[in-house]
């Protein structure tokens, strides 16, 4: 390669340096005094106004360097973004920080038919600030849970001091702020992270996020250039209230794993209904919805499916818990068999689901309690009357339900007031063992129905049948079996 080089007269050289002429100040190596503001917003972005809501961020995403805008000459802070545009904007920051440019670091990741992005994914990537979890999303439209995941791990974590920890941590942790954000949404950690460190504190007076929500350009600049610029760093204007101490009938804090009473020793190699009942039983303790199994030896697709169906029948035993479908995969020559158990129609919102279910079921219990509608001084069996007529009263069965619908988990009859035949049982028995009753769901091909123990006897209660049209059917309440077998066999 060869080299040209251009020698000034010493007295010319000498005059440039003297008045200063393009040369910048040094760029310190990662470092947040690379954050300056180099150039003055004067309405380069034809849509962004000083009444703009946006304004302050998108002129601060200009001065700083880290956008110019559309080709059209707009921001557009009320557009879409993809995953990938917000990985570039990540990239330049972490370039900004890093060297003073925002474009050097991707430029040394470029090359011909890349698509935009790419080459910012690369950098981080390569500083260690993403991996692959988000391939294959980059062109679709990024979630604001998705950016906040990619904006909390762009720089380096002192560069972003958590300001506001005691106050977000006792918000979120007593439901009193960010209460559309629980330890099932994606990538909650990050989101928490960003109101610590003051670049969000979400969309209203409650902090509400919107995780699922699709991110725009304005509200991505807010979020950018409060990484880069602390003066624009938030504290919310949260008062949290101090939560009484709970009364000693309530069930707060109960988790799913408490409501697992039967024996649950896991077998990793299960040969009998009972072992495999078990097994099925300690994963639902351990709050986990796969069920990993060795048998060591050679397997067949029919042993296979075999554990795969027992499995589920066990698991739609416990209807409270949500899961009525599983996927099997297992390998033949080793006989390693996994387990993956869902809920139709859930998909990746089952976690969300169940989360809600369980609460709302824990604050009705409460609530019950709270206005005597139960005592302590009551049996099971009055208790177990009191939950029937509930949701006898408060449900309608969803007579459009598909074998698809939500309906057939116990979450529609808490969040909507409808269900089908499970979930009507998958709420009653999900009641009964927050008040310490054991039971069991019992089907047929057609129906499902609630086996419980009151008082030391065991009684088959139909609530889907008990929700008469004329009103509470009792006739479907504490049925012995040869009752209950003549309303519907098994």
């Amino acid at each position: 390669m060869i080299y040209l080089k251009l020698r000034l007269p010493g007295l010319l050289l000498a005059l440039v340096l003297a008045v200063g002429l393009c040369v910048p100040a040094a760029a310190a190596e990662n470092s947040a005094d690379n954050f300056v503001r180099a150039k003055t917003y004067a309405g380069e972005f034809s849509d962004v106004t000083p009444d703009s809501v946006f304004y302050g961020n998108a002129a601060a995403l200009y001065e700083y360097g880290l956008s110019v805008g559309k080709s059209n000459g707009t921001f557009g802070p009320k557009d879409g973004m993809t995953v990938g545009q917000i990985v570039i904007f990540a990239g330049r920051i972490r370039s900004l920080y890093a060297t003073g440019d925002a474009e050097s670091g991707a430029a040394a990741f470029r090359t011909e038919g890349q698509s935009a992005y790419e080459p910012y994914l690369a950098y981080l990537q390569s500083v260690g600030a993403l991996a692959s979890e988000l391939d294959g999303l980059y062109k679709g439209p990024a979630t604001r849970a998705q950016t906040a995941h990619v904006l909390a791990a762009a720089l380096p974590a002192e560069t972003l001091p958590a300001v506001n920890d005691e106050l977000v941590t006792r918000a979120y942790a007593s439901r009193q702020f960010i209460t559309d954000v629980t330890e099932y949404t994606p990538y909650y950690n990050d989101i928490l992270a960003l109101y610590k460190a003051g670049v969000s504190a979400g969309s209203d007076s409650a902090g509400t996020f919107g995780p699922e929500n699709a991110v725009t350009r304005g509200a991505a600049a807010a979020m950018l250039t409060r990484m880069v610029d602390p003066a624009l760093r938030l504290t919310p204007a949260w008062t949290v209230l101090e939560v009484p101490e709970a009364p000693d009938y309530s069930v707060a804090g109960t988790s799913w794993g408490d409501l697992v009473t039967s024996s649950a020793t896991y077998f990793p190699a299960p040969s009998t209904q009972e072992q495999i009942t078990s097994s099925v039983a300690y994963m639902l303790s351990q709050e986990t919805n796969v069920l990993e199994l060795n048998y060591g030896t050679y397997i067949t697709s029919a042993q296979a499916g075999d554990v795969m169906n027992k499995a589920l029948a066990v698991v739609k035993s416990y209807c409270e818990q949500m899961y009525n479908s599983v996927e099997c995969t297992y390998e033949t020559i080793t006989g390693r068999v996994t387990l993956t158990f869902s809920a139709v129609a859930a998909g990746a919102n089952l976690p969300a689901y169940r989360d809600y279910t369980l609460q709302a079921a824990i604050a009705l219990h409460d609530r019950l309690w709270a206005e005597g509608e139960i005592t302590a001084n009551m049996t099971q069996m009055e208790k177990a009357s009191v939950y029937f007529q509930w949701i006898c009263n408060n449900c309608v069965y969803d007579t459009a339900a598909g074998p698809d619908s939500l309906s057939h988990i116990g979450y529609t009859l808490f969040r909507h007031g409808t269900a089908v035949c499970d979930g009507y049982s998958g709420a009653y028995n999900l009641l009964l063992k927050l008040e310490g009753i054991d039971c069991y769901a019992l089907s047929n091909p057609d129906h499902i129905w609630t086996v419980a123990i009151l008082d030391g006897t065991s009684y088959h209660i139909d609530t889907t049948w008990g929700d008469g049209a004329n009103g509470v059917d009792y006739r479907y309440f504490a049925m012995t079996e040869a009752q209950s077998r003549s309303f519907h066999p098994w």
